[in-house]
């Protein structure tokens, strides 16, 4: 099923012209968990693999003997998601409590290689801001799952570019690391639903009578709202309901229940014109994206310029901890609105780095260049 971001709540370029000097597109990714092909674009593979090609490794030393068995991980998670909607049996629940703990496998020393963990596999005819190396047209993203590598002590990315039309016989099975760092390291299997979208630069970044001039209509709009509670609540105590602000009797006459009438309602406030801000409505989108710009809500800008040219890098790849959450709820695509609290649409892959969002910079100029990270 194609997802598709309802539009913006407002024609934001018709109220600031200026915003069409900062606009970027980016390709939402819409992740949903299932097993994809290799021929097909996907998070946690399998991956369009050669049969004779090396398995990238880790070869840095750190601890890898401690740490969350991935067998455990997987089970843990089909285990939780069977049980969704009902209380575990005492079985099930012996099983999670056993699996909380970090295991010690002493087979497997600092110094030793350790596979690293497939995290995506892009086809630029799916992903259309997907920035390729001339002549390539699939790129196959991997890490180590463990968190410390680094001054910053993340997990260590490496990015492979392919021509996929080269690749011959698949490598099947494809090698994982027996142990992880971090449940939260390890993404759930996903099939992806690429659909492009408009952006516009982050806030902070645009030139100071932009922002004053943005600043000063959500504050128009902020007041607005304001207003118009107020006067809802002068309504509510005219004699128009029980005495506790509810509705009048004949308003839910027309319904079966009260629990029926308090559904059509909640429905209809959900449908109601929410507060619209800049950076959560119109500014950049949520979830796991190609291109497009980066936040920088927990930080201030930063700098991401190429090591090799210095030009500037801006993401390949946004890799974050849910696909919408409550600030960026006018994101939540139109097919999956009926289902918008569901763990499966909120948190499709079950990632989470850094304090939710990882970004992958790599150079315009040359996508070959070393690759950046950035995390807030």
């Amino acid at each position: 099923m194609a997802r598709t971001t309802p539009p913006r709540p407002v024609g934001v370029e018709a109220m600031f012209p200026a915003l069409a000097g900062h606009r970027r597109t980016a390709t939402r990714l819409h992740p949903r968990q299932g097993m994809a092909k290799p021929e097909e674009s996907s998070v946690a593979g399998p991956l369009l693999w050669p049969v004779d090609d090396p398995w990238p490794m880790c070869t840095a030393s750190h601890a890898k003997g401690r740490g969350h068995p991935l067998s455990d991980v997987r089970l843990r998670r089909r285990v939780q998601d069977e049980a969704r909607g009902r209380d575990f049996t005492e079985d099930e629940r012996r099983l999670l409590d056993g699996m909380t703990r970090a295991t010690h496998l002493p087979a497997l020393g600092d110094e030793d290689p350790l596979p690293m963990l497939a995290v995506a596999q892009l086809y630029t005819r799916d992903v259309p801001d997907l920035v390729a190396p001339a002549g390539h047209d699939l790129l196959q993203v991997f890490w180590c799952p463990f968190e410390a590598h680094g001054p910053e002590r993340t997990v260590d990315v490496e990015l492979r570019w392919r021509r996929a039309a080269e690749v011959g016989a698949v490598l099947a099975p494809q090698p994982e690391p027996p142990v992880v760092g971090r449940e939260e390291c390890v993404p759930t299997p996903c099939v992806l639903h690429p659909e492009q979208v408009v952006e516009y630069e982050y806030l902070g970044l645009l030139d100071e009578e932009l922002q004053d001039a943005i600043a000063e209509w959500e504050d128009e709009l902020l007041g607005d709202a304001e207003e118009c509670d107020e006067e809802d609540d002068e309504g509510e105590g005219r004699g128009e309901g029980d005495g506790h602000g509810s509705a009048a009797p004949a308003e839910h006459a027309r319904y079966a229940t009260y629990e029926a009438y308090e559904a059509a309602m909640a429905a209809d406030r959900t449908q109601e014109s929410e507060e619209i801000d800049y950076m959560s409505d119109l500014s950049i989108a949520p979830g796991w994206k190609v291109g497009g710009f980066a936040s920088w809500h927990l930080t201030d800008p930063g700098p991401v310029d190429c090591s090799m040219c210095g030009t500037a890098m801006p993401p390949l790849l946004t890799v974050a901890a849910v696909e919408c959450d409550g600030a960026s709820r006018s994101w939540l695509p139109t097919e999956d609105r009926d289902a918008m609290d569901a763990p499966r649409v909120i948190d499709p892959v079950g990632v989470y780095l850094g304090r939710g969002l990882m970004r992958v910079h790599t150079c315009p100029t040359d996508p070959t260049h070393p690759h950046r990270l950035t995390f807030q």
